[in-house]
């Protein structure tokens, strides 16, 4: 979708960018600063595999504190990103016969990653009218010997859906009758809005089998410098690490180096980031309410709303194409998450509170079309 609006700019048409799921913030000043002295002190040759030292105590000490984990640094593994870690950590656990308990709609590279290494992805509905959490109860029922992997993702990507306290603990004890190991993808988690964000793994409940995702991407707008980080069992410490060096070797240096600026410094910019996210979910999600045939729940983290479009007279895949080339916006198609998706489109609020006003008049003026 960005591709085919990319090319309709260039041939002049305007478009509203509601398509990108990364934050339009610049990268806090502090963060950048620190990176511009790590070249200049010549942080620009290899490093080690598993993340410099001090980016390793940083992230285990964020652990610790947003988390309440009583982890070590040796447990804190660094990447190229988000991505290697999904990727990674189910070739490292799972194979053919197997099954693996993704969301759905989800975040596409989980399905992607599982078929990869042979193993089988047994999607777990995500009910709109219930806020896309994921039911315990439904979990319990997909549980089965061949269970190796689940795949939690709060605040969550496509609907920004996410796990309240209560959900959380229900979860939890489902999962402590099962082996299998459990994926957490928390990247989002400094992007809840209405109540404290709340780990799977919140006081090292399930540690000895759960990996959990985070990254600097979403939380400090540094999406481009391609750094995540994880907290994993001892097992997965040392196969991780072997991925990483017969892949991507590591993250440069220097970009480690702001990283830590970014942990371990001032972090009111992520509240001013949050703050505004907040005031767009709100005239986005009134917006879409507004519009017939459109009906939008309040998302509880991230940046996306999730629309349910089902009412107008075309598919979600119609509507995302034919908003596009007739309407001037670039959305997503739900289906593109998966078949629970079918029926939405994922928006992104990650753009300006005057480009969020016009889009949502583009929207309503090429719906009332229908």
């Amino acid at each position: 979708m960005l591709a085919r609006a990319q090319e309709l700019e260039r041939a002049g048409r305007s478009v509203v960018h509601l398509e990108i799921g990364e934050p339009d913030f610049p990268t806090p000043d502090h963060v950048v600063a620190a990176a511009v002295e790590g070249l200049a002190a010549g942080l620009t040759h290899y490093g080690a595999t598993a993340g410099t030292p001090e980016l390793r105590e940083a992230v285990a000490a964020y652990f610790r504190r947003t988390r309440d984990l009583d982890i070590e640094a040796a447990n804190c593994l660094v990447g190229t990103g988000a991505k290697p870690f999904i990727f990674f950590t189910v070739l490292a656990t799972c194979g053919p016969g197997d099954e693996v308990i993704v969301p759905d709609p989800g975040f596409p590279a989980y399905e992607s990653a599982v078929r990869f290494a042979g193993a089988t992805p047994v999607p777990i509905r995500l009910d709109g009218d219930e806020g896309f959490r994921v039911d315990p109860e439904l979990l319990r029922s997909l549980l089965t010997p061949r269970t190796r992997l689940v795949v939690l993702n709060a605040p969550h990507n496509p609907t920004g859906g996410s796990l309240d306290a209560a959900t959380v603990e229900a979860l939890a004890e489902v999962l402590e009758t099962t082996d299998a190991w459990v994926f957490s993808d928390e990247v989002y988690c400094q992007l809840q809005y209405d109540e404290p964000f709340r780990s799977i793994g919140t006081g090292g409940r399930l540690a000895e089998r759960l990996i959990i995702l985070d990254s600097m991407s979403k939380t400090y707008a540094m999406t481009g410098w391609r750094c995540g980080f994880a907290a994993l069992p001892t097992p997965l410490v040392e196969p991780l690490v072997r991925f990483f060096v017969n892949s991507t070797s590591c993250v440069p240096p220097f970009i480690q180096h702001a990283a830590v600026a970014a942990l371990e410094g001032p972090q009111d910019c992520v509240e001013t980031m949050r703050e505004e996210f907040i005031r767009r979910r709100s005239l986005i999600v009134d917006g879409l309410n507004a519009i017939s045939g459109v009906r939008c729940g309040v998302p509880a983290g991230a940046f996306y709303a999730f629309p349910n479009v089902s009412s107008l007279p075309v598919s979600a895949d119609e509507l995302a194409d034919r908003l596009l080339e007739e309407g001037g916006v670039a959305t997503l198609a739900g289906s593109a998450f998966g078949s629970g998706g079918k029926d939405y489109l994922r928006i992104s609020y990650a753009n300006s509170q005057d480009n969020l006003r016009e889009a949502l008049a583009r929207i309503a003026g090429f719906v009332a079309t229908l």
